[in-house]
């Protein structure tokens, strides 16, 4: 079966594959894109090219045009994280590649555009087009929305401010701008389909709690309406080492078990 890993909001395809490429059985095909407007990708666009729905058909293009043949006719594994989980979502929704298996590890992303625990990444974004990095990092330190997000978590906040260090971050700024703005899916009922049918997709959810960004209220909601299974994992705050440790075991753990 190939594994398609899908990477977070401001990272690259190294994020899915420093934490769950140690964990995929042995032999098996990875895709791992770097999604447009992120690492190596060469593409960035207007505006309207960062809609969910766009990026999944650029991750779907790829998927499927790989000289291997690796995404020709084979069933999939997918395993998103946080934008990628959505991304993910989305893909599954529309029937885009034929999935056996989901797992969305601390979705963010609701039937909501612009959330409130997102709602930090298109003032980043814009401190980023109209001061540059490092000029935007100071000014967003002295926001009411990272002093909020600095008391409920240290590591949130420092996953924040992460954006404005990343390669190319002021070019790429529309990314932060447009891709909150996105909503992952309609209404609840729209995700139970995804367990209904002939051939119904097995699907996890990975929750941590004290993540302002990747509420875990966000993550229960999903598996809710997927009917999916649900695994909590530690509090990044908590040391982050355990909480990729056990991200890492689950997610084997899960895989083997279906």
């Amino acid at each position: 079966m190939t594994t398609l890993l899908l990477h977070g909001l401001g990272a690259d395809r190294r994020q899915p594959l420093d934490l769950f490429g140690p964990v995929l059985a042995g032999g098996a095909t990875v895709i791992a894109p770097d999604v447009r407007g992120h690492g190596a990708s060469g593409v960035t666009g207007d505006p309207a090219d960062f809609d969910l729905d766009r990026l999944a058909d650029d991750v779907t293009r790829e998927a499927l045009s790989r000289p291997d043949g690796a995404g020709d006719g084979h069933p999939f594994t997918v395993v998103g994280i946080s934008m990628g989980a959505a991304i993910a979502l989305r893909i599954l929704l529309r029937g885009l590649l034929p999935i056996e298996r989901a797992v969305f590890v601390r979705p963010a992303f609701t039937d909501e555009p612009l959330p409130q625990n997102l709602r930090a990444f298109p003032v980043i974004g814009q401190l980023l087009a109209d001061l540059g990095a490092v000029a935007g990092e100071d000014a967003f330190r002295r926001t009411a929305l990272f002093e909020r997000t600095r008391v409920e978590s240290r590591l949130g906040a420092a996953g924040l401010l992460s954006q404005f260090r990343s390669t190319d971050a002021a070019a790429r700024a529309v990314r932060l701008v447009e891709i909150p703005r996105n909503r992952a899916f309609d209404f609840d009922a729209e995700l139970a389909a995804v367990a209904g049918g002939a051939h119904p997709t097995r699907t996890m959810v990975v929750a941590a709690p004290r993540d302002p960004v990747h509420p875990e209220a966000v993550a229960e909601r999903w598996a809710d309406s997927l009917g999916a299974d649900l695994l909590r994992v530690p509090a990044r705050d908590d040391g982050a080492p355990a909480h990729a440790s056990a991200m890492r075991e689950a997610v084997d753990g899960w895989l083997d078990a279906h």
